[in-house]
């Protein structure tokens, strides 16, 4: 019996040894053939895996308005979820913790009742333990202090094993202004060029291989227990790009192109605010009818793209006659009649219908027969000669400003034939050519600018590994035309608004006077004017007697409450000037007084300076008043007695009798330490509290 047990358990321990020595030889077997009979194919594959790499998406630079305000940047956003079938997931405390939880949910994130809250976190556990969703979707699109006060609610503020709860993290650009400037700042996305997020439209695209930097490499890297990725070529982040926008103007553009719009019913609208001396665009704005609701939305960047301008561009024609001497005499009358068939073509008329017009009155009375007459005059033998002229400007080269989808003036250069001539004798006056506004706005502000030609820029400096200021540039030689032509220019605009005859006489307003040129044509449908749909344009800049800011506005197709371009473009311009000289924002003093101080306001009480209100009774046409007085400071009596004056006059009061003042809050003395009328020597400190 022994033997026999013996002998079994000896074949059983042969059996392990031999299972022991067939194992073995498998692993030397396979060792071999992996260092020496296949070390070149595995050596291969570590090599391929070591080279694996991956690259790291550089941090996209912000686009910044002229006094660094953000227009555009990147935020980070969290997408909050839960693993139900994480490691150690608590079901119990969940159910325990539910109600409470769900409250704190409704509280904080009210997009569902606590109801709804609770049957949405408890769904999941309705199913078997494996079938649990593992990416459950709680949130989307939080702020880092969202996903910090999501971690502080009941339940959640445990382990992660515990509750499941994890962030994804995603980067978004974000706008702070929302809507302002939006098509000229522009917007990003993924291209069908790469899924990597590059600028799609506006600055964003036009400058994306600045703001996007340079994409990084990783390689891989042996480690004692791992393989980790080390950065092999590092990211470089794009660049910061200050724009020329002044947020203030901006605003007031958007506004006032806004009202207008509403007032007279049009389809679209855009407005280009610009500074004359540097060619800086300060607001830009394109607002079409919201196609899903009421009101007015960011449209597409119209201001650089081409439409036929109509009279606006007779001030292009008659800065060139000038210029050239071909028009010396601003007194001789030129023969207009009910119309002019100039060789052979359809006759050429004008809106109101005169036997003659001066030479100095065809850009204020805007007519047709007066622009023809004089650009014929010159270039009849040669018509294809007014385009070089053009060209030799300046006016046909790229603006370069930045702004993704810019075009270039259509100016044909017409044949020495019958018909060029005809085409030349439309060209003059605005039809037949596509004008970009923006170059148009670029011709007016040369006019204001004594001739200097600047290109518009909305770029003006660059921030990143190194600074970059950019110098206004400028179009041509330089010049659009010398100063004396500028200067006659400028008189000849002026009178569209003051005088007589004028085209925008509904313009004028004695605070901000304005120069300018009014400008209809009709809309091109299935290649035909269309006679019932008018685009209607101002161009211009104030004041006009030392200019500081071009405009160019544009209104498409009103229809109800306007009578011209001047009722529509017109007004939006007079109303942008209007609302610059209320802020002070033309070098002007913003109170009621422009020789007093910017800090004297209509406060009729407790000043002890003169009373103010003699400066506004007469201009406002104000009723009789009663000032309240403040206390008056006696000398020798103690502290003077300084409450319900302002902090100016309260300093004044207290320093001259030669105490010393401290100061907090904001507004009028409130109280005063020491007492008023408390015996202090000179030197001593008084402490004012303000309120208001």
């Amino acid at each position: 019996m022994k033997s026999d047990n013996r002998s079994n358990i000896l074949f059983r321990y042969g059996l392990v040894v031999f299972g022991i020595l067939m194992m073995s030889a498998l692993i030397v077997k396979g060792l071999c053939e992996t260092t020496i009979v296949n070390a070149d194919k595995w050596n291969h594959k570590a090599d391929s895996l070591m080279a694996l790499s991956q690259d790291i998406i550089p941090h996209r630079g912000n686009i910044l308005a002229a006094d660094g305000s953000v227009l555009a940047t990147n935020l980070s956003y969290y997408t909050a979820r839960i693993d139900y079938r994480a490691e150690k997931f608590n079901v119990a405390k969940l159910r325990e913790n539910i109600d409470e939880l769900s409250e704190a949910m409704a509280a904080n994130f009210p997009e569902k009742s606590a109801g709804q809250w609770k049957e949405f976190l408890l769904k999941p556990l309705e199913r078997e333990k494996g079938k649990r969703p593992r990416a459950y979707r709680l949130l989307t699109n939080l702020s880092h202090s969202d996903m910090e006060l999501l971690k502080t609610l009941p339940y959640f503020k445990g382990n992660r094993n515990r509750t499941g709860l994890y962030f994804e993290k995603n980067m978004r650009r974000f706008n702070p202004y929302g809507n302002m400037a939006r098509r000229s700042i522009g917007g990003v996305g993924q291209t069908t060029e790469s899924k990597e997020i590059h600028g799609i439209s506006g600055l964003e695209k036009a400058l994306d291989s600045l703001l996007y930097g340079r994409t990084g490499t990783t390689g891989k890297v042996n480690l004692t227990k791992d393989i980790a990725d080390l950065a092999k070529i590092p990211a470089i982040p794009g660049c910061d790009i200050v724009t020329t926008i002044d947020i203030n103007m901006q605003d007031i553009v958007e506004s006032e192109l806004n009202n207008v719009l509403d007032t007279c019913g049009a389809d679209w609208g855009v407005a280009v605010l610009m500074d004359v001396k540097t060619g800086d665009i300060k607001a830009i704005s394109n607002l079409e009818l919201n196609p899903h609701g009421p009101g007015y939305i960011e449209a597409r960047n119209r201001a650089v793209m081409g439409y036929e301008p109509g009279s606006v561009i007779k001030t292009l024609s008659m800065m060139i006659a000038v210029e050239d001497g071909i028009v010396t005499n601003f007194d001789e009358v030129l023969p207009t009649g009910s119309g002019w068939a100039y060789a052979g073509g359809r006759p050429i008329t004008d809106s109101h219908h005169t036997e003659g017009i001066r030479v100095g009155e065809v850009i204020e009375q805007s007519s047709n027969i007066g622009m023809a007459r004089i650009i014929t005059s010159k270039y009849d033998e040669n018509p294809g000669a007014f385009y070089k002229r053009i060209k030799d400007i300046g006016f046909l080269e790229p603006l370069n400003t930045g702004i993704a989808g810019e075009v270039t003036p259509r100016i044909d250069s017409v044949p020495t034939n019958r018909g060029g001539r005809i085409a030349l004798s439309r060209q003059c006056y605005g039809y037949a050519t596509e004008i970009p506004p923006l170059y148009t706005l670029a011709l007016y502000n040369a006019i204001a600018n004594d001739g200097v030609f600047v290109r518009p820029r909305l770029v003006k400096e660059l921030r990143g590994s190194t600074d970059s200021i950019l110098p206004p540039s400028y179009l041509g030689n330089g010049r659009a035309c010398s100063q004396r032509t500028a200067e006659i220019m400028r008189g000849m605009l002026t009178n569209v608004v003051w005088g007589e005859h004028g085209t925008g006489r509904f313009l004028r307003n004695n605070d901000v006077r304005i120069a300018g040129k009014t400008g209809t044509c009709y809309m091109i449908e299935n290649g035909q004017y269309n006679t019932g749909k008018k685009r209607l344009a101002f161009c211009g800049f104030f004041p006009a007697e030392a200019p500081q800011y071009s405009c160019v506005v544009l209104t498409c197709h009103p229809t109800k409450n306007f009578f011209g371009a001047a009722t529509t473009s017109g007004q939006v311009m007079r109303n942008i000037a209007m609302k610059l000289y209320a802020r002070g924002m033309l070098g002007n003093s913003s109170d009621y007084d422009g020789n007093s101080p910017s800090d004297i306001g209509p406060t009729f009480f407790a000043s002890n300076g003169q009373d103010p209100y003699h400066k506004l009774r007469t201009p406002f046409s104000l009723p009789n008043h009663k000032s309240v007085k403040g206390p008056a400071a006696s000398k020798g009596s103690g502290v003077p007695d300084v409450r319900g004056l302002s902090a100016r006059d309260a300093v004044a009061v207290l320093e001259s009798q030669g105490y010393d003042v401290t100061l907090s809050g904001e507004g009028f003395v409130h109280v005063q330490t020491p007492a008023p009328r408390t015996p202090a020597p000179p030197g001593h400190t008084v402490d004012l509290k303000l309120t208001r």
